[in-house]
């Protein structure tokens, strides 16, 4: 086996394995040694006005770019040819939408990344681990536009007939190394960085992900009371309203 079969073999059969292990069973550590770290630990007290724009825009954003690698990734090219969807169709609409999506989560992570760095208070409450998350996000998604931008808008790859099936086979635990070693350069640094991405994750703020506030159901209400006795009614309950 030559030097490079193994490098393949390393990076498009091993290390995805590894991260795959990493990323399950670090979540699983997490929960049960920091539960109450399970979150993604607000900075809005800091500052709101930024954020209230940066925010919605890198998640709707972001949002859109997954539903996007779902639809790339997951479902074969045959599946939407089957259903009436033409390759130009198909095209048009992932360079629209996916564009309309990664301007918004660019434009929302820049105006995060600027906020964090900025605000005095904002940036002391940044911890090592935030910074690594920070940049390896901002990594997955460059690599992940100029992949898209030079070898599929303005190049002749398609991906449909390369990582999407190293990713569909990577499920079946058939993974082929050919099929990545071939990608051009910008489509194997978007996975690496994925990758990394994926191992850190449980060990950051990202895993805010999978929290669902499912407990605000059925929670009671909590009940504030004030500690000047002369704010307080002298009785219990509602207080009367005269119209």
């Amino acid at each position: 086996m030559t030097d490079t079969s193994t490098l393949d073999l390393l990076l498009w059969v091993v290390l995805p394995y590894m991260v795959l292990a990493v990323f399950v069973l670090g979540h699983v550590w997490r929960f049960r040694a920091d539960r109450f770290g399970w979150t993604t630990r607000s900075s809005q007290i800091y500052e709101s006005r930024l954020l209230s724009i940066g925010s919605p825009m890198f998640h709707f954003g972001i949002i859109g770019i997954f539903f996007g690698h779902v639809v790339g990734l997951g479902i074969p090219k045959s599946w939407t040819s089957a259903v009436g969807i033409s390759e130009h169709v198909y095209h048009l609409m992932a360079v629209t939408i996916g564009l309309a999506a990664a301007v918004a989560c660019v434009g929302g992570l820049l105006i995060l990344l600027y906020r964090r760095r900025t605000n005095t208070r904002v940036f002391g409450a940044t911890t090592t681990g935030d910074k690594i998350m920070y940049l390896l996000l901002t990594a997955v998604i460059c690599f992940g536009v100029l992949a898209t931008v030079v070898h599929t808008t303005f190049g002749d790859y398609d991906y449909r007939e390369g990582v999407s099936i190293w990713f569909r086979q990577f499920w079946t635990l058939r993974p082929s190394t050919e099929l990545m070693s071939r990608a051009p350069i910008f489509f194997q640094l978007h996975v690496l960085s994925a990758l990394l991405l994926f191992a850190a994750w449980p060990f950051t703020r990202l895993v805010h992900v999978f929290a669902a506030p499912v407990g605000y159901l059925t929670r009671p209400y909590i009940v504030y009371r004030s500690k000047d006795p002369r704010r307080e009614s002298a009785r219990r309950g509602w207080e009367k309203v005269d119209f």
